[in-house]
């Protein structure tokens, strides 16, 4: 049986502002023009060849014609799914990526994206009228790259497909500088590195007015959605399982954005049966470096990520201890193991610290840390478990801690080239 299709093919004329069809209508380009402002020489000098099956006319139909609106493509569409998989490796010779209609047949869509992507070299997108969760973690684990929604419009699918290209290596966009890398770790369990680390993010975001992401990897319990006051339907766990084919685009669709701007990718709502390799981790880091200026990572007292990049490119990692013979031992072993010849920047938060009730002296903590504490937070048990009560970030606020952690953001980001010497709580030249 043999397999038709349509063919159109959309080449930017920059003379005539126009784009023309094989068979020679005119069609407006204003859209052209738009993505051409937005995207210059995005898609490279190479014809997209694009494979569309769907046998809804109208859907795909629709598709079509948000596809013309983009430079450089030719479309082929289908009107059929293929009569059968045996098909498929005839279909992949001639197009670099194929767009796929979920609705008119889902289970058989599933199967046919599923073979489509085992063969690791042709991109698949697929559309849906009405994507549920379920469905779209199914695709992104058969290795769907872009999840496209009706009704389509000529920048989301510019867009898809812009993210397309730079994963091709004959046309691959320059890769962004790594944004910066902010660590937290606590000395042992319990000392306070979420409510940190949270609040910290919240006003880096806010201090730097740069795109920052925090990182839950305080597996397999972390709490900073929780402290945040947001419901994830994603979590750290599908970014790592999925890490060999993670992307911007994939790792888009896994965050939370929080009302103060910050986007989350939070730890898993329910116990995970999974142990992340460095590798991936890794990978979760690379690909959110490329997209945000400012990275934050909640690593609680993983002592099994010291191999990853966290402790390799880390931009500064943050210490949390507390001034107890508990904490301050283990920050000396800490400290003596990780940190003791060079590598990445050290900055020691004392937390919840209370200079007249303290059971170990300055000049103590001082020798078990082998440095000075460069933040001291004040214990304000009353404000901290109002927080997590009603999921209210501190530095939303105005307090103590609140102006100390925005120094330490204000710090972080440059914002404060000097700070004065403070009698109190602060940072310490």
């Amino acid at each position: 049986m043999s397999y038709s299709h349509t063919t159109y093919q959309f080449e930017v004329n920059s003379q005539k502002n126009v784009q023309t069809s094989k068979g020679g209508n005119s069609v407006n380009s204003e859209s052209t023009e738009h993505l051409e402002t937005q995207y210059p020489n995005s898609l490279g000098a190479d014809v997209l060849s694009i494979a569309l099956i769907g046998p809804d006319e109208e859907r795909r139909k629709a598709a079509a014609s948000a596809l013309a609106g983009c430079p450089n493509v030719e479309i082929h569409e289908f009107p059929i799914y293929p009569p059968n998989l045996a098909e498929v490796p005839k279909l992949l010779e001639d197009h670099n990526i194929v767009i796929i209609d979920l609705d008119s047949n889902p289970q058989y869509a599933l199967e046919l994206v599923e073979s489509i992507c085992a063969n690791g070299v042709t991109t698949v997108m697929v559309y849906s009228s009405k994507p549920d969760a379920e469905l779209l973690v199914h695709c992104m684990h058969a290795g769907v790259r872009e999840f496209l929604t009706l009704p389509f419009d000529h920048t989301t699918i510019a867009e898809a497909l812009l993210r397309v290209s730079a994963r091709r290596p004959e046309i691959r966009l320059p890769k962004q500088a790594g944004g910066r890398l902010f660590v937290f770790l606590g000395a042992k369990g319990g000392v306070g590195v979420t409510t940190i680390a949270c609040n910290f993010a919240i006003a880096l975001a806010q201090e730097s007015s740069e795109k920052t992401l925090m990182v839950d990897l305080d597996l397999p319990l972390g709490d900073a959605a929780l402290n945040l006051g947001i419901v994830a339907e994603y979590s750290t766990v599908n970014a790592l399982q999925n890490s060999k084919r993670l992307d911007s685009s994939f790792l888009s669709k896994l965050l939370v954005k929080h009302d103060s701007g910050l986007f989350v990718l939070a730890a898993p709502g329910k116990f995970p049966q999974y142990e992340a390799s460095d590798e991936a981790v890794d990978r979760l880091l690379e690909v959110a470096r490329q997209d945000f200026a400012n990275v934050v990572v909640d690593m609680g007292f993983r002592l099994d990520l010291t191999g990853t990049v966290l402790f390799k490119e880390a931009t500064t990692i943050y210490l949390v201890t507390q001034a107890g013979i508990p904490e301050l031992r283990n920050s000396n072993r800490l400290i003596s193991e990780f940190f003791s010849g060079g590598g990445p920047k050290l900055e020691i938060i004392i937390n919840r610290y209370e200079s007249r009730s303290l059971g170990v002296s300055e000049e103590g903590i001082s020798k078990a840390l082998t440095r000075s504490a460069q933040w001291k937070i004040p214990n304000d048990y009353v404000a901290v478990r109002r927080m997590q009560n009603t999921a209210t970030p501190l530095t939303l606020g105005d307090s103590p801690i609140a102006r100390l952690i925005r120094e330490m953001a204000g710090c972080a980001c440059g914002r404060l080239a000097t700070l004065a010497k403070k009698k109190g709580f602060g940072f310490f030249r």
